[in-house]
This record gives C-alpha cells, structure tokens and sequence, in this order.
C-alpha cells in the first residue's frame, strides 16, 4: 500500500499578509483580578469597600516607575490587578485608599487606558497607602494594591470616595 503525503500550496502574499496581521496587531489580554470587579456611577454614590490581600513579589516598577504626575510607584504585588475597577461616569475627583492597619502598603492604578498611571505610598503619617487625583475618566481601570516589602502578606480593604 503507497500512501500519498498530500501536498499544501500557499500563495506567497497570502501567506505573509496573514503572518504581517497575527505580527501587527497587538494581542491585549484580559485578565481576571485577584478579587473581582466593582463599579462606580454617579446614581449609586461613589463609595464603596472591597477586601483583598497582599503577597506577591512582582515589582511594580515594572508596570511603571512614574505614574503621571511623577510620584514613584514603588512595592510589590501579584502580576495580576488586585482589583478591576469600572467607572460608568466621568468624576472631577475621586480618592482611592488603602486600609491594612497602618502596614507599609502601595498603590499602582492603571486606566482607562494602559498609558495613565496613579502611584500612592503614605498617606501623612500613615503607612497606608492612598490616591487621591482628579480627571478620573470613564472606563476600567485595573488597581495593585502592594508591600513595600517582597511576599509581604497582608489584609486590607479598599475605599473609593468621591470628593
């Protein structure tokens, strides 16, 4: 019995402008946060709390080492976002902050879009970390709540306030 290897043709443009689109365009994945997605509208008060923990040894310097009004952005966190947080509105001021017991927590936000960062450390005289900004545009945003410490575990809970 002959089997017969069956025989691919491709045409050369074919081909590369297929491998010109899988190379060209930019694959962005979602991922899921550690601890779920909540929003925020103008109809339902902007304040609320979620908890999370910290613990990773991811540094968040590698997402950016300045957010955009040339704070620091500092600690380590899981390579995931903690939290996704999604705004349906448009807020002039909104402040974020972290609750772990006076521990020595971080801040990264990233969004709407992947180029706006907010970096938090202290908060006066406290070790917890907080944002507090203004321009908060609609759109999602992705939240790493970190230890100024590596592998740091520590339980905190997260408030957004609106001003």
């Amino acid at each position: 019995m002959k089997f017969c290897r069956p025989r691919l043709q491709f045409s050369g443009g074919w081909l590369l402008a297929i491998l010109a689109t899988i190379t060209a365009t930019p694959v962005i994945a979602e991922t899921a946060a550690n601890f779920g997605t909540f929003t925020v509208s103008t109809s339902n008060p902007a304040q609320g709390t979620v908890q999370g923990f910290t613990g990773g040894s991811y540094s968040l310097s590698a997402i950016s080492n300045r957010d955009r009004d040339q704070k620091a952005c500092i600690g380590f966190a899981d390579p995931n976002p903690d939290h996704i947080m999604v705004l349906e509105n448009d807020f002039s001021q909104l402040t974020i902050k972290v609750d772990s017991n006076n521990t020595d927590t971080t801040l990264l936000i990233q969004g709407p879009d992947q180029n706006t960062i907010r970096c938090g450390d202290d908060t006066g005289k406290r070790k917890d970390a907080s944002v507090s900004d203004r321009n908060w545009k609609r759109g999602t945003y992705r939240i790493w709540v970190g230890t100024f410490n590596s592998g740091v575990k520590r339980d905190y809970t997260l408030a957004v306030e609106q001003q």
